[in-house]
């Protein structure tokens, strides 16, 4: 995102002039290497995804395109940007016992040249016009600071020893790049090697150094005072899902933090302790705001009304937001200047984090809803949205899911089974899987040998560099080459597995989705004795409903040719699925196969084939003669029932403080969890002292103080709430009239 690097024009080389544009309006000139090379440099931009650029000889006629895919700058590949030595010390520079040289590193082989400068660029927004709206007219800037070094030896590695800038100290985030010394400091777009975005703390005021703590509070009051003059925007943030296991499994409107990733250690910076945190995928529509969500060794959702730990709300969202471009959706910077400076000055460099925590509450979970799951897997066996469990072999394109209202459309392509010698079986499986909704790109997953093939728009997407990938109303998670997830705008997830070479597809759907979905898996309804619904409206029985009928009940949903979003770039997939009908009618498939003791198949299988999911295991090792493509099936099965088992709905009951003036014992506020309650020494509880979560969502226990509040001299007017209350010698003794008064009347 940041820019600076070579673009190479194949086919465009030779001794002339020429111009490259970018997004239609960034005009740079090209350039011609000594081996006469043609070259673009990506400028820089504040946005992430794919930028169109084009070229021109003249100027004026640009005719020939290319695209090429920005990164956010935390996504980028390590062994292409400068890396900071020991990043707490750069974070703490200048702050007590924090001195000494700061180091960092990159690969000089990355920079074309003998000699570089080294640079500091630094970030900010400003308004552009002068308007009484906060938030009008504010522009984003990535500006040349000073330059750390010049015409230094391109070493790879670079250390000194910062000393404070005051002139420059109101620049308190920014970057280092390193360009060659033959390039002007400063230069835009030249190429270059990019730091992290990083708190400038090594270089701040002296003011800073000589007293930190009461440099940054200072910082962290005016912080304060902005934030309350800024719009609310927690209300229009989803809920975080209630459980560590809810959140992982909901890939469709979640997606780890991996500043603090139970995958890789979780070590936990701005969470201490927690295991793991996920994001929400998607910015909130008014503000651009992001959602956090962070749990501990439990699973249990961390708050912030127990814990400086706990989950926090974005301004920001870390990843930015479409336009992009304006502040505060700027992908990485918006966030750091809105959420996480602020938590340095609060938290980290002086300790005032409840003001910071006042601004950015967790949300909990009382909200939050999980999404409804359905799959396809093996030779192919679906389970609807509802539970319904069928097989279908049809041999064509049909509809997975089809939702008019809501603009989804996810189709399949099956193809017939071939057994290791090369012959046929009476039975299909997934070959490929497309889908969009809306005005979204395209996206197509299928099967390429033992791998999966992502195309975009019908062109095919590399993921050799990038595991993720911002597209038009879509994002694409590859974290290995037989793992693709798509996730929509509106929090719908489809996630493609394969399994020893097959194809399986699970189908993630919000609560919006509800009564709005038709295809092979169903009617999202929670009635599933509707799911087997012809594409005309006939519904059969699925108590009853034979194989024949449902396999008419499949072949129903095949696709139209207008309809299709497939891409058909072979002569085999014109001939098989473009050019025949969508539903090939002359492909009969085996409904059911013998279990003959006499087959020494027969004994292995059924060693294997057992509990859950044993009747599609037992078909696929059958219908294949192999009892690996069985195995893969009933694994299959198996994750989708643990991912079921994820995505169970739990009650919370909400978050309940702590007393003043007391303890509270447990921070698990899901149905039958138990909290209780004491005072400090010389306080006396009124409320009740234990509370327990019911499966209505509500409390038990009494939310109104037992003794009229006017008697507790440290009165907390919050409800729901056991409290605590100090008492003076003359309420003491009114206290105990009204106790004595109480007892007499239950003695009468």
């Amino acid at each position: 995102m940041l820019g600076g690097k070579f673009l190479l024009l194949i086919n465009c080389g030779g001794s002339f002039g020429f111009f490259c544009r970018f997004k239609g309006e960034i005009l740079r000139d090209g350039f011609v290497d000594a081996e006469g090379r043609a070259y673009c440099i990506s400028p820089l931009l504040y946005e992430t995804g794919w930028i169109p650029f084009d070229v021109s000889t003249d100027g004026i006629k640009f005719d020939r395109s290319a695209q090429y895919f920005s990164v956010h700058p935390s996504k980028a590949d390590p062994a292409y940007k400068v890396t900071l030595v020991n990043a707490t010390q750069w974070q703490y520079y200048g702050t007590p016992n924090v001195a000494g040289r700061l180091e960092f590193t990159w690969n000089s082989f990355l920079i074309s040249a003998e000699k570089v400068n080294i640079e500091l660029w630094g970030y900010r927004e400003f308004k552009a016009k002068e308007e009484t709206n906060a938030s009008a007219f504010l522009e984003a800037e990535l500006r040349y600071l000073y330059s750390l070094g010049r015409n230094l030896t391109n070493t790879g590695a670079f250390s000194f020893i910062p000393e404070p800038k005051e002139d420059y100290s109101d620049w308190e985030l920014g970057n280092i790049r390193i360009t060659a010394s033959s390039n002007l400091e400063g230069a835009r777009d030249v190429q270059g090697l990019w730091s992290g975005g990083h708190v400038l703390a090594w270089h701040l005021e002296q003011a800073f150094r000589e007293n930190s703590e009461a440099w940054a509070h200072n910082k962290c009051l005016k912080w304060d005072v902005l934030e309350e003059n800024l719009p609310n925007f927690l209300n229009e943030l989803i809920d975080c899902p209630c459980t560590l296991a809810q959140a992982r499994a909901d890939t469709g409107r979640f997606h780890t933090d991996y500043s603090c990733d139970i995958e890789r250690g979780s070590v936990c910076t701005y969470h201490p302790g927690c295991v793991h945190c996920v994001r929400a995928i998607h910015a909130s529509p008014i503000h651009g705001s992001g959602q956090q969500c962070c749990y501990d060794s439990t699973g249990a959702l961390v708050l912030t009304g127990d814990s400086v730990g706990g989950s926090t709300p974005d301004r920001a969202h870390d990843w930015g937001s479409p336009p992009y471009v304006k502040p505060p959706r700027v992908p990485g910077y918006s966030h750091w200047l809105y959420d996480v400076m602020s938590f340095y000055y609060c938290c980290l460099w002086s300790p005032h984090c409840h003001i910071y925590l006042k601004h950015r509450p967790s949300s909990g979970c009382q909200n939050y809803r999980p999404p409804r799951a359905g799959v396809v897997l093996g030779d192919p066996h679906f389970i609807t949205f509802d539970g319904l469990r069928y097989t279908f072999n049809g041999k064509g394109e049909y509809y997975l899911v089809s939702s008019p209202e809501k603009g989804l459309s996810v189709q399949a392509r099956t193809e017939q089974v071939k057994r290791k010698n090369g012959t046929l079986t009476k039975a299909t499986r997934l070959s490929s899987v497309a889908m969009k909704q809306d005005a979204s790109d395209v996206i197509e997953v299928r099967v390429a040998g033992a791998h999966l093939q992502v195309l975009r728009n019908q062109n095919i997407l590399a993921f050799t560099e990038q595991r993720w990938m911002d597209l038009y109303g879509v994002y694409v998670f590859s974290p290995s080459p037989g793992n693709v997830t798509v996730i929509f705008s509106s929090g719908v997830g489809v996630e493609v597995c394969l399994y020893e070479g097959t194809m399986a597809v699970t189908v993630l759907l919000p609560e919006e989705f509800y009564n709005h979905t038709q295809g092979l898996l169903g009617s999202m309804n929670s009635d599933p004795s509707d799911d087997l619904t012809i594409q005309l409206g006939e519904v059969i029985s699925s108590a009853d409903a034979t194989l024949e009928e449902i396999f008419t009940f499949g072949a129903s949903w095949n696709i139209s040719k207008n309809s299709s979003l497939f891409t058909y770039d072979s002569e085999h997939l014109l001939d098989m699925y473009n050019i025949p009908p969508s539903h090939d009618p002359t492909f009969v498939p085996a409904f059911s196969l013998p279990e003959s003791l006499d087959d020494p198949l027969v004994a292995e299988m059924l060693t294997m084939c057992y509990g859950e999911g044993a009747q599609f295991c037992k078909y696929d090792t059958l219908t294949t003669r192999d009892l690996t493509v069985g195995n893969a099936t009933l694994k299959a099965y198996q994750k989708h029932q643990a991912l079921l088992h994820a995505l169970k709905p739990v009650v919370s009951c909400g978050w309940l403080p702590t007393p003043r003036n007391g303890r509270k014992n447990g921070t698990d506020y899901l149905q039958g969890s138990t909290l209780s309650f004491a005072c400090n020494k010389g306080y006396i509880m009124y409320g009740s002292a234990e509370r327990t979560c019911l499966g209505d969502g509500t409390w038990t226990g009494d939310h109104k103080a037992i003794i009229n509040k006017k008697l507790s001299e440290n009165t907390n007017l919050c409800r729901g709430r056991a409290l605590c209350g100090q008492y003076s010698p003359l309420v003491k003794l009114k206290l105990f009239k009204f106790l004595v008064f109480m007892h007499s009347l239950r003695s009468l």
